[in-house]
């Protein structure tokens, strides 16, 4: 078929299911939708909450887009804060991790999808 239509909000929560429920919803749903080559993730990081690790990529140039609420964004060193339709596009090696604001943020993040091209920063924000 040449297009799919789907509803991000009914792709699996994959934090839920790996153990980070209380923090934020991940849903990444290009399977769902029978992407080749783009990834998407749908997120959303609860009131005063931070997600429990970073990411950066070998490869994969993302864009996040703020759908709803605030809070801020840490890339490496730096801390922007963020409100609803802010864009931001991040290189491959930037490492990158969101919070929530007062109301929670929910971004829209996409990009290729490479499979093995992610490696997981722990311990992001306690340089914060």
């Amino acid at each position: 078929m040449s297009y799919t239509i789907f509803n991000l909000r009914e792709a699996k929560d994959m934090a839920a299911e790996h153990g980070f429920g209380e923090t934020q919803e991940a849903r990444f749903p290009w399977r769902d939708l029978d992407a080749e080559s783009i990834g998407v993730a749908l997120l959303h990081i609860k009131p005063g909450q931070r997600q429990p690790f970073a990411h950066r990529h070998d490869h994969a140039e993302e864009i996040y887009v703020v759908l709803s609420g605030s809070g801020r964004i840490k890339l490496d060193d730096e801390v922007h804060e963020l409100k609803p339709m802010d864009a931001v596009r991040l290189a491959p090696h930037i490492g990158r991790s969101l919070e929530g604001g007062s109301d929670g943020i929910e971004v829209l993040a996409f990009g290729p999808h490479h499979e093995g091209d992610s490696e997981m920063i722990q311990d992001f924000w306690n340089s914060d």
